[in-house]
């Protein structure tokens, strides 16, 4: 059997990895700036990583959720703790588009409608209603087109307070900041009037931080740049480090009912302690607030290269805009100086590393980025 061809790769066969770097089948060394899509929060292999999953697979790997794990009322209590929503209610998932799908079914159960806001240039998952909030034609298969979802200009909150006015909308859901759609943030006088209109009318303001979440923004939530608390939260990505997990926060506004939502792996004892683990490790070697620091300094080192028209981001969730396409250099970084970068668009590279890179990572990834546009 032949795998369905999905994607171009690369033609690197990746075998191992530690920390910030990662090795292929011949036993060259790569730095990793992507973290394998923003997935790999804590380092690759961590040695507490490492010990948790395997001791946990060693006494069970998975049961029903038809009865109690306890495991995931300890993810729950560590998330709260770390993120500061601990009067918030945590459904277990098992990816992004996932948690987007189960964040939009609870929009409509709660107020009875079916139209969706989001950003030009969203991206949101792959599935059912998640691609159809997804601002990609390419990818939305005339089964999933179904009119549900408006597309908005970012930052323009007179627009979707039109929108919001016409008092049929379910949900807006946002990217605070935009990881597909090239590293664009939204505005905190933005969100603030969103979140108002959002009361107004009734409309259950969703944030999709599968990307910008979970401290890659230098803060737990990027969302929290802005002053505002929004009714539902979705993560995945860098909740367990390369396990696949998901999950929704959800407002206390919102009262469970049995059948509503449901999951076979979700909240796996399995998937528990790998996002145990990372919980773990953010805390003790204050990722967030690495992630705040290193990428601090990395944006600043980055706009004094005349070659980039515009650096943006938070934390180390970074976009290098150029003038022209940038699939030459991001091939001459990979080949040539052996880094791996990841790309939005045609003319941005994006730099999404995991949150223990260290300065003197940092540092080496400008000597080797200079190599290469000068």
């Amino acid at each position: 059997m032949k795998l369905y061809d999905v994607y171009p790769l690369f033609d690197i066969n990746i075998v191992k990895g530690k920390g910030c770097h990662v090795w292929d089948d011949k036993g060259q060394e790569y730095l990793d700036l992507y973290g394998g899509h923003a997935v790999i929060s804590i380092g690759h292999a961590h040695p507490h990583y490492v010990e948790m999953i395997a001791n946990q697979v060693a006494q069970l790997g998975f049961y029903s959720n038809s009865v109690i794990n306890k495991l995931q009322q300890e993810v729950a209590d560590r998330l709260g703790e770390l993120s500061g929503y601990d009067d918030y209610q945590l459904f277990l998932i098992n990816s992004g588009a996932e948690a987007n799908e189960n964040a939009l079914k609870l929009a409509s159960f709660y107020n009875g409608r079916t139209r969706v806001l989001v950003q030009e240039k969203a991206f949101h998952g792959r599935t059912s209603l998640a691609v159809e909030a997804t601002h990609n034609p390419k990818i939305i298969a005339p089964i999933n087109a179904n009119d549900h979802v408006t597309y908005m200009p970012m930052n323009d909150l007179p627009a979707w307070k039109a929108e919001l006015e016409k008092g049929d909308v379910c949900a807006v859901m946002i990217e605070c900041i935009q990881g597909v759609g090239g590293i664009r943030l939204v505005t905190p006088e933005f969100m603030q009037g969103l979140r108002e209109l959002c009361d107004q009318y009734d409309t259950v303001l969703i944030c999709d931080e599968i990307q910008c979440g979970y401290g890659r923004s230098g803060k737990f939530f990027a969302h929290q740049y802005t002053g505002i608390r929004p009714d539902v939260i979705t993560v995945a990505k860098g909740i367990a480090n390369g396990f696949p997990m998901g999950g929704v926060l959800i407002s206390p506004k919102f009262a469970p009912v049995y059948g509503q939502l449901g999951t076979t792996f979700g909240g796996n004892h399995l998937a528990c302690a790998a996002a145990i683990a990372v919980l773990d490790v953010m805390k003790q070697d204050a990722l967030v607030e690495n992630a705040a620091k290193v990428g601090a300094y990395l944006m600043e080192e980055l706009k004094k290269f005349p070659q980039i028209k515009e650096v943006r981001g938070e934390g180390l969730m970074i976009g290098m805009e150029f003038e022209e396409p940038i699939k030459e250099i991001r091939r001459r970084l990979l080949f040539e100086q052996k880094v791996f970068t990841g790309v939005s668009g045609t003319n941005v590279i994006r730099l999404l590393p995991p949150l223990c890179l260290s300065m003197d990572e940092a540092n080496e990834f400008l000597i080797r980025f200079k190599k290469v546009i000068e």
